[in-house]
């Protein structure tokens, strides 16, 4: 296992990113006080890295008629790997599931969904349910988004050690798959 450091310019480059991924190189290099080259060329070293693992849009739920997000908490049957492989295995097919999370405590897994109503969350409850080895299932309905983030806050103060990714089929791997897995 080989370790890089990001330093104060990489840091910069993630923040700046992460506000606005549609900048374009030069505008990039510009905001860092880098020329364009050196940039992109560590902009393709984050994403050698796995640090950056891709660039989305972030799309308005409720303007394209998502008005339903839903707090999932699943309890398992059983605590062995095969159950929890094959619960990661089934909610990562599902779209409207935003976020799964492998919890400690009184559940199994929390999962964040969005769906146009009430009737689609009853569908996706269900479908769900019938996952192998689901035990229970609880929900709870947000009122309202109070605070959002995406970006995440990095301390660009000091520079940070980043385990490199180990193989290009693991960083490839989807993403919820992969988070589970490593937290299994």
């Amino acid at each position: 296992m080989s370790f890089d450091t990001l330093d104060k310019i990489d840091l910069r480059i993630l923040q700046e990113l992460q506000n606005d991924a549609s900048l374009t190189n030069v505008e990039l290099a510009s905001r860092v006080n880098l020329s364009p080259s050196p940039c992109l060329a560590r902009v393709k070293n984050l994403e050698r890295l796995g640090v950056i693992n891709r660039r989305v849009a972030v799309v308005d739920p409720q303007i394209v008629g998502l008005r339903v997000m839903a707090f999932i908490q699943v309890t398992l049957e059983k605590h062995v790997q095969s159950v929890r492989d094959g619960f990661a295995a089934e909610v990562g097919r599902i779209a409207e599931i935003m976020d799964c999370y492998l919890m400690v405590g009184d559940q199994d897994y929390l999962l964040r969904a969005i769906v146009s109503d009430v009737s689609d969350l009853e569908n996706l409850i269900a479908r769900i349910s019938r996952i192998a080895g689901v035990a229970s299932i609880r929900s709870g309905l947000a009122v309202r988004n109070v605070s959002s983030r995406r970006a995440l806050p990095l301390d660009v103060s000091r520079p940070i050690q980043v385990k490199s990714a180990s193989t290009d089929s693991e960083r490839h791997r989807p993403s919820l798959h992969r988070h589970l897995q490593a937290l299994a």
